[in-house]
């Protein structure tokens, strides 16, 4: 991966730099010559997969306890942070708008204060939600199915307020992620559907296939951060994009047959409960080409399910891995909190 320096070193908080795409992102920012703050509660300290999250100037610490001594000397802030998939949502939506959508605000609130400049919100194309066959652009409507969903529709729609003419924030609508990660994440739908492939040679299914998805690479996701980081005000101020490739929308069913073309000796399957998902959207990412031509995206799912499948193969991953509470996250999380360790809103015990 060839990466040029960036034209003007910032210094970068990066809220959630310990997550699964965080960790991605960090080394592609300091590689662009741009210094890292990270904060991070470090829900997942015990699932790291593969090597090591890269090390920086780091607090360990709640995004909802960010204070404005934590924001001395930072010039952008990328909030990744949240409670990061539908299934943490529903376990306990509350917990997820505190999260996701009030403490995002707050922190955008502060920067505002302290004169940032720069925020870069990391959303979701699962704002569309129940959106059918339509290809939709940013102008579209929201139908968010789920409250992870309705919480990014509540920070842009804050968040969006807040801006001014020494406040500018970019929300990045980032289509579903898939890639290799020192946090990896195996709910996501190729990530998922390849550890079934390869450890038991089923891509199961847990939905009918039909419903339209479109996917990203987190490399890509991570690029598409640096070019809004890194571009002249005026072109991302107070702007949604759609993060992704137009040739990039899929049918879950094309994504399972992309898994068992890479994985010859598999099947294709659909677990006991698979029904049709009110999660449906094609996307436009007109935009976003247009917008940065100088960082193009460059994953196809075809390439990312090999690159996934040796990933598999040298870690040697097996079902229990994946299914068990060391990756699940919210596995994770459920035994945290049953062992204490973790109090009920998810900060660490004392």
């Amino acid at each position: 991966m060839t990466i040029t320096k960036g034209p003007t070193p910032m210094r970068v908080l990066v809220t959630g730099h310990k997550g699964y795409i965080g960790t991605v992102l960090v080394p592609m920012l300091r590689a662009r010559g741009h210094a890292v703050l990270g904060i991070d509660s470090d829900l997942y300290r015990n699932s790291t997969y593969g090597h090591a999250p890269d090390l920086v100037d780091e607090r360990i610490k709640d995004v909802r306890d960010i204070e404005k001594e934590d924001l001395d000397g930072v010039d952008a802030i990328v909030s990744l942070a949240a409670l990061s998939n539908d299934v943490l949502g529903d376990f306990n939506p509350d917990l997820t708008y505190q999260i996701n959508h009030q403490a995002s605000v707050r922190l955008a609130e502060l920067a505002v204060e302290l004169g940032i400049r720069r925020y870069v919100f990391a959303s979701s194309c699962s704002l569309y939600g129940a959106a059918g066959d339509d290809v939709l652009t940013e102008d579209a409507s929201f139908h968010p199915v789920t409250p992870y969903a309705r919480s990014k529709v509540m920070v842009e729609q804050d968040v969006s307020r807040m801006a001014n003419d020494g406040f500018s924030p970019t929300f990045m609508r980032n289509a579903t992620a898939y890639g290799v990660s020192p946090r990896m994440r195996f709910d996501v739908v190729l990530n998922n559907l390849s550890a079934w492939a390869y450890t038991t040679g089923q891509v199961r299914m847990k939905s009918d296939g039909t419903p339209w998805r479109p996917v990203v690479h987190i490399e890509d996701i991570s690029r598409a951060v640096i070019a809004a980081l890194e571009a002249p005000r005026e072109t991302v101020h107070n702007m949604a994009i759609n993060v992704g490739r137009n040739d990039e929308n899929y049918q879950v069913r094309q994504l399972a047959q992309i898994v068992h073309d890479t994985i010859p000796d598999s099947e294709i399957t659909f677990a006991g409960n698979a029904s049709p998902d009110l999660r449906n959207y094609r996307v436009n990412f007109d935009r976003y080409r247009a917008l940065f031509p100088a960082h193009p995206l460059s994953w196809t799912a075809r390439e990312g399910a090999r690159a996934i499948l040796d990933a598999y193969i040298k870690t040697g991953l097996n079902r229990d891995d994946y299914e068990g509470d060391r990756y699940k996250r919210i596995a994770q999380l459920k035994s945290l909190v049953a062992s204490r360790q973790l109090d009920s809103t998810l900060r660490w015990a004392s």
